[in-house]
């Protein structure tokens, strides 16, 4: 049973790293302030607010999952 959880975290965490490189850049740096966030602000539209969400999701699934895995682990 571990060993399939292990096998859908590392699947989680691909298609999180595709969900995030599928994104389109929002600004040229990384600079503090000034420019929106799409994943909290409600001016995203179409497919990057798919992404965005899509992202969040993966984000918490893999965390989740990976806590759940690492507490299994340590019994």
């Amino acid at each position: 049973m571990l060993t399939v959880l292990m096998v859908l975290d590392a699947v989680i965490g691909l298609m999180l790293i595709g969900a995030v490189v599928m994104q389109s850049p929002k600004s040229a740096g990384m600079g503090m302030g000034g420019g929106s966030d799409t994943v909290f602000s409600s001016s995203a539209r179409g497919m990057d607010a798919l992404l965005a969400r899509v992202t969040v999701v993966l984000a918490v699934l893999f965390g989740a999952l990976t806590l759940f895995i690492a507490k299994a682990t340590a019994i």
